[in-house]
């Protein structure tokens, strides 16, 4: 409890500096945390990445709390792209304009998630499609 605690006084003092951050999870996670609230994938996504309309309600902040006891990581946002290869077999990538690529490496697919919404989906990704996806990722407003 105290770790959480001093968790969310971490994230007043990071709102201070006007740093964007969120909670690192993995793809069983977010799941394992919509099925324990009965919630959608964009009210996960809104409390974990500290949404500022969506994220500050006692629903998000128990989401919060689920999401670290599961493993979850408090990261900071910066401007260059952050790639992730997580124990789950996901290659996440980070993009500064609230875009998030979660490469499959069981199935070769990928995920594009603008906001916590997923806009698009690809089969069957090799290594040089990737910077076309990023290249598209980046031109979501």
């Amino acid at each position: 409890m105290n770790e959480l605690l001093s968790q969310e006084k971490y994230a007043e003092r990071l709102n201070a500096t006007g740093k964007k951050r969120y909670i690192h999870i993995k793809k069983e996670d977010r799941e394992f945390i919509m099925k324990a609230f009965g919630v959608t994938e964009r009210t996960v996504f809104n409390a974990i990445s500290f949404d500022e309309k969506r994220g500050n309600t006692e629903l998000a902040k128990r989401i919060r709390k689920l999401a670290m006891e599961r493993g979850g990581i408090v990261m900071v946002k910066h401007p260059e792209m952050e790639t992730l290869f997580d124990a789950d077999r996901y290659m996440r990538q980070y993009l500064p304009n609230d875009v998030l690529l979660e490469f499959s490496l069981k199935d070769g697919g990928c995920d594009v998630f603008h906001r916590g919404e997923k806009v698009r989906r690809y089969e069957n990704v090799d290594v040089r499609s990737i910077q076309n996806i990023q290249n598209w990722a980046m031109s979501l407003k």
